[in-house]
């Protein structure tokens, strides 16, 4: 990870004194490009009155009069939503409101495990076989030309609303309400699924309709579009209205999550009520949220509420087992260096496979699709990957070929398969990996001040939100930080806390998930990357930073230490000048995982620089390699020896190699790859059963016959010491072992002996 420091021009001076901002707050602001007085009078005063007019937006006029005549003649009207916490939110926007104006209105959420995302022909028969005149998709929409036909056909017609990706063909709908038509007038293109509900509902009512803004400030935070722009006005009025609402829906989910009402901020949204919400599609049918929502009775919603929160609990525990079977399969099947992971389990849960995916993604740095099959028999998935790898390009050339289902954007995407074609998916993946080359970078505000901070300093900050796509939460930096009281908290002991301290000024700070960090890597922290928060304990508040990244360099010493060993540190820092490696199968690893651009790589034999600061990353494969790395020229070493590519860490005890054999014989039916498999019922990994394997093969044990592994009826008998193959890796086990486990000074006077330097 790359960090950049965002660059702009100071705000000027006449700004800064009519709207009465500090020094921070200003910064930020320009930051943000809000730097003109129009802007920043739109910024702090801009209400639902400042949005545009409903009628610019595409086939506006068309979608309301045909409702109005909806309504008019007591047609039964449906509106068809989506499961996840926008589609929920923008059908009890669209159901309220014309409930208001006294329509015949029903609504209909999809359960993702029988309907799947978006319009489904059968649902389309079902619901105009049950009477509808009218069907209003609420967050979906644009993909169903063959339901909108089979309406049209039948004397229903459809308006569709949605904000998502328009394909080659456009259903053929009565109207088309989206906010990124192409070529319409609405001057705002980035509303979601309830801001576009929204939107249509203000014309309908003739007016700016308040009370629907919490509803539609939930769906554009939870879908993640702009908040800026009337993106700002929705999140920013919808939170004012939030922290005051009446509905009896709201007030119990929130009591649920452990939120106080008039505190409540764009954070509290995002992490606690939206996560509430999509778990009811993700485990149930989101019906019941739509319920909760459009609930008046507080008895009733309390009730909802209690059940939304155990599903809630469910899908957290559910997570965490589908990403822990996940990571098993990874170490049964031997996959650690792939480059990709395609994860597949019958049992897991279809609700919770994008979870798991994005959390695999983080551990591992990895490309990741988890599938999981469903009642029908049909395969179902999501994938995730990062940035600087784009997985729906990635998959797009195999849909036709592979998928059933197949839609996405750059790092997410979701499809259905047949079971037979997952190994093909997992092979054609892995073999067109390839990352764009740069390491991902993100972008950093500015230098934090620690000797003038109070908590009035995140007032400051807040006026610049609320925060969220199109206007980051402020990121910080602390260079060359003092860090003390430094130690590891949480159940698993899988965060830190620690004391930063600079120039008279100090701050508390927490870092999350990073159990990496230890006392050795503390003097190597040259800068943090925090957000700062508010912290209260006891009744006290205080500010406190949340780490966001960290940047090492070398210690600053007056003589530099030439050999240092770092060899039982997991974590690579990423500061070096190159680093080094003496097999290239571990570039791949490197570049992709560890995230080290291409121009700090090289190959030990190909290096030809000096007096730099390097990197051992991976392990020689004998002693005269690590002897002629030693004599180039550096100004310093770092000792790491993190990779190997070796066919397996230990080698089997001699009793697996029977219980191999001995399996084998009595299955002779099975190829190779069937022992990914077999490997956990054997008591190995897979590697090792594909070690155990090569040793056969060399001394005759075993062979292969149309594909298929068979024992020899009379091999030659022979002790498995016989193999060469054996012998070696054995022999380079044993140096490596003794590379990585010798002790500190022996290595560093063994090293210092043998270089140029």
């Amino acid at each position: 990870m790359k960090w950049q420091k965002r660059i702009t021009k100071e705000l000027d001076s006449d700004l800064v004194d009519k709207y009465q901002l500090s020094s921070l707050s200003a910064q930020l602001f320009a930051l943000r490009d809000i730097n003109t007085d129009e802007k920043l009078d739109f910024w702090f005063n801009a209400t639902e009155e400042n949005l545009a007019n409903p009628l610019l937006m595409h086939d506006m006029e068309k979608a309301v009069e045909r409702i109005n005549q909806a309504i008019d003649n007591g047609e039964k009207i449906t509106i068809y939503g989506d499961y996840d916490a926008d589609g929920i939110t923008a059908t009890a926007i669209m159901t309220e409101t014309l409930s208001i104006l006294g329509a015949d209105v029903h609504y209909f959420i999809p359960d993702r495990f029988k309907d799947g995302y978006g319009p489904n022909i059968e649902r389309y028969k079902e619901i105009v076989a049950d009477g509808t005149k009218l069907i209003i998709t609420v967050d979906n929409g644009v993909t169903g030309i063959d339901e909108v036909k089979y309406a049209k056909e039948n004397g229903v017609d459809t308006i569709i609303t949605d904000h998502h990706t328009f394909q080659e063909k456009v259903p053929d709908s009565y109207a088309v309400v989206h906010c990124n038509y192409p070529g319409q007038k609405y001057p705002f293109d980035d509303y979601c699924g309830a801001g576009v509900a929204y939107t249509i509902c203000r014309e309908l009512m003739q007016d700016t309709m308040p009370e629907l803004l919490d509803l539609a400030m939930i769906g554009t935070l939870g879908d993640m579009v702009k908040v800026t722009g009337e993106g700002h006005i929705i999140v920013k009025r919808g939170l004012e209205i939030l922290n005051q609402t009446t509905r009896p829906g709201l007030q119990a989910l929130i009591k649920n999550a452990g939120l106080t009402l008039g505190s409540i901020n764009e954070t509290d949204v995002g992490f606690n009520i939206c996560p509430r919400l999509n778990a009811v599609g993700r485990l149930a049918n989101a019906n019941l949220a739509v319920e909760l929502l459009l609930s008046d009775d507080d008895i009733a919603a309390q009730k909802i509420a209690d059940q939304i929160e155990e599903l809630n609990n469910q899908r957290k525990e559910l997570t965490t087992d589908v990403y822990e079977k996940c990571m098993s399969i990874i170490r049964e099947n031997s996959w650690q260096k792939q480059n990709t992971l395609v994860l597949y389990d019958p049992e897991f849960h279809e609700g919770v496979l994008g979870l798991v995916a994005n959390k695999i993604v983080e551990k591992t740095h990895k490309p990741t699709i988890v599938l999981t099959k469903n009642d029908v028999g049909e395969v179902k998935g999501s994938g995730r990957a990062f940035n600087g790898f784009n997985l729906f390009n990635a998959l797009n050339p195999l849909k036709d070929e592979l998928f059933t289902k197949f839609g996405g954007h750059d790092f997410a995407c979701g499809l259905s398969m047949q079971e037979n074609k997952i190994d093909t998916l997992r092979q054609k993946l892995e073999s067109s990996y390839q990352v764009n080359g740069e390491s991902e970078s993100k972008g950093y505000d500015l230098e934090l001040p620690l000797n003038d901070l109070t908590p009035q300093t995140l007032a400051q900050i807040n006026q610049v939100g609320p925060f969220g796509t199109g206007d980051p939460q402020p990121i910080f930096s602390i260079s060359d930080p003092t860090i003390t009281q430094f130690y590891k908290i949480g159940k698993d002991k899988n965060h830190v806390k620690l004391t930063a301290s600079k120039k008279g000024g100090s701050l508390a700070i927490v870092g999350f998930n990073k159990d990496f960090l230890n006392n050795n890597l503390l003097p190597f922290i040259s800068k943090i990357f925090i957000q700062l928060t508010l912290n209260t304990y006891r009744k006290q508040i205080s500010l406190q930073g949340i780490i966001e990244g960290i940047e090492f360099a070398s210690p600053k010493l007056a003589v530099p230490t030439p050999v240092i060993d770092l060899r039982n540190e997991k974590f690579v820092m990423g500061f070096a000048d190159r680093y080094l490696l003496f097999d290239k199968k571990n570039i791949p690893i490197v570049k992709n995982r560890l995230q080290i651009s291409d121009d700090k790589i090289s190959l030990v034999k190909d290096y030809d620089q000096s007096g730099e600061t390097v990197a051992l990353l991976d392990v020689p494969r004998n002693q005269i390699e690590l002897n002629e790395a030693l004599e180039k020229n550096y100004q310093q070493i770092y000792l790491r020896f993190l990779l190997d590519q070796l066919p397996v860490e230990h080698i089997p005890a001699k009793g697996y190699f029977g219980r191999v054999l001995k399996y084998i014989y009595a299955h002779p039916t099975l190829k190779p790859d069937d022992y990914r498999t077999v490997a956990p019922y054997l008591g190995l990994d897979y590697d090792s059963v594909l070690f155990i394997l090569r040793v056969f093969f060399e001394l005759g044990f075993v062979k292969l016959h149309d594909g298929k592994l068979i024992g020899e009826e009379n091999p030659k008998k022979q002790p498995l010491t016989s193999s060469k193959y054996l012998m070696a890796t054995e022999s380079q086990i044993k140096f490596v072992d003794q590379l990585r486990n010798m002790p500190t000074q022996k290595l560093i006077t063994y090293v210092n002996n043998h270089s140029n330097n």
